[in-house]
């Protein structure tokens, strides 16, 4: 037997939002035999755009009982049979988790009506609830209203159980088969495709857009973990925009981190919340004026410019050259700190011995400059990390010089490199940035098995 719900929610997050009404609606194989709804009072603010779509206010709901006093019709009604909804997740994951909040573990058997009718009625352009009763000439009474919903798809179900002649519902209800956690616009034959490798994955919509990069040491067993955990990633949005899924294998961990920054900032995919924040890194750069003396600037990173140093933002830029100039009397106006026409306004109060003012040689101010590069170079290497390809006849490598990120590529299994401009011809150049920074650190303080090749 089989039970639709539909749901009418506060929100589309199960774990912030809640409950205010739900229709269940029993069948016996092909036949609707009974119905029953209920209102619910959430416990929490119905917003307006709630209100505007399902006609729902906080009022109505005043007198409504709680989920905690329906709890038991739901067990009963529901114990033994299928779940069944438009998009099972969704609804599914909301009663689970009220559920959950009162100590109790919901546990039933799934079915998608969405991934069951792109098989069972495949060719329509829309698989949404409004569309699909549309196409299969079911009327709606009350949409957006839970009842109304859930006997629209209860009549679903019965044309996709007469018309299921391949048997796509037995195979959905095995154990081992994914159809219950799929995306509904997904093609499982897109996901049992994917490998068990590490990689770059991407998430493309119904117009082939990427909404979503990601990264993983084992491809498939990542993008089922976004398919069944209840995160914010796994909300009904996120999973009705996932039409397809491409990928990149990359070999190892590293290049997969590498290519999943790298990838978004370029593709800036709707999803992606973390890094999209911080693309706008700063450096500190050198160089030497008209005059003979040595510089510092700060500018926006870019690929192929190599600053001393860099960082997430322009105040922590010039936080720390406020220390270098500090510790080793260096010149503000030089260092970039200070605009004037003339000597800096240290030199006024005495704090700069007059490279400003040409009262310090050049060389002089110079040999200071690089004395205070030397100290920061200390900790900055040149090294090459060599690890594991995409198959056993190559390498990856990524290079950093003078601890500077430069890009990153495959070699020959056996290509053994003497100098950095041996590998400099082998990779993608790259722009350096903090998060690449980090990822290259916290990369190296694990026990990987790579190879560091130091010159």
């Amino acid at each position: 037997m089989y039970t639709v719900i539909d749901i009418e929610t506060t929100g589309g997050q199960a774990r912030s939002h809640r409950v205010v009404e739900i229709a269940i609606v029993t069948l016996d194989e092909a036949r609707i035999i009974d119905s029953w709804f209920t209102l619910i009072n959430p416990g929490k603010f119905i917003s307006p755009f709630i209100t505007s779509l399902t006609g729902i206010t906080n009022e109505t709901v005043a007198d409504a009982p709680t989920f905690e006093e329906v709890a038991d019709v739901i067990l009963e009604r529901t114990e033994g049979k299928i779940f069944v909804a438009h998009n099972v997740n969704f609804d599914y994951g909301f009663v689970k988790n009220e559920f959950h909040d009162l100590g109790i573990k919901f546990e039933r058997k799934k079915l998608c009506t969405v991934r069951l009718s792109r098989k069972i009625f495949p060719g329509f352009a829309s698989y949404n609830l409004g569309a699909l009763t549309s196409n299969l000439g079911i009327v709606i009474d009350h949409r957006h209203r839970a009842l109304g919903d859930a006997m629209a798809t209860a009549r679903v179900l019965e044309l996709l159980i007469r018309n299921d002649k391949k048997g796509f519902i037995s195979h959905s209800l095995k154990r081992n088969s994914k159809e219950a956690i799929l995306p509904p616009n997904l093609d499982k034959r897109v996901y049992e495709d994917l490998p068990e490798k590490p990689g770059v994955y991407y998430f493309h919509n119904a117009r082939g857009k990427v909404v979503y990069v990601g990264k993983a040491k084992n491809i498939k067993s990542r993008i089922a973990g976004h398919f069944t955990g209840e995160t914010p990633k796994c909300k009904r949005l996120f999973h009705q925009n996932i039409h397809d899924i491409s990928y990149e294998l990359t070999g190892n961990e590293l290049i997969a981190l590498l290519e999943e920054s790298r990838e978004i900032r370029r593709l800036w995919p709707e999803y992606n919340r973390t890094q999209k924040i911080t693309t706008k890194n700063h450096g500190v750069y050198l160089y030497r004026d008209r005059n003979g003396y040595d510089r510092f600037a700060i500018a926006k990173t870019l690929q192929g410019a190599k600053p001393v140093a860099s960082f997430r933002t322009f105040n922590e830029c010039r936080n720390y050259l406020y220390d270098l100039v500090k510790e080793h009397h260096l010149c503000a106006k030089l260092s970039g700190l200070q605009k004037s026409p003339g000597a800096c306004f240290d030199h006024k109060l005495g704090l700069c011995d007059g490279a400003c003012a040409g009262e310090v040689p050049a060389e002089a101010y110079n040999e200071r400059v690089h004395q205070a590069l030397e100290t920061l170079h200390e900790e900055k290497k040149t090294m090459a990390i060599v690890g594991h390809g995409r198959n056993g006849d190559e390498r990856s490598v990524v290079l950093v010089e003078d601890g500077a990120y430069l890009g990153h590529g495959f070699v020959e299994a056996d290509f053994a490199p003497r100098t950095v401009d041996d590998i400099k011809e082998r990779i993608h150049a790259y722009p350096d940035n903090q998060d690449i920074q980090k990822i290259i650190n916290g990369y190296l303080k694990q026990s990987n098995g790579d190879q560091i090749i130091y010159f």
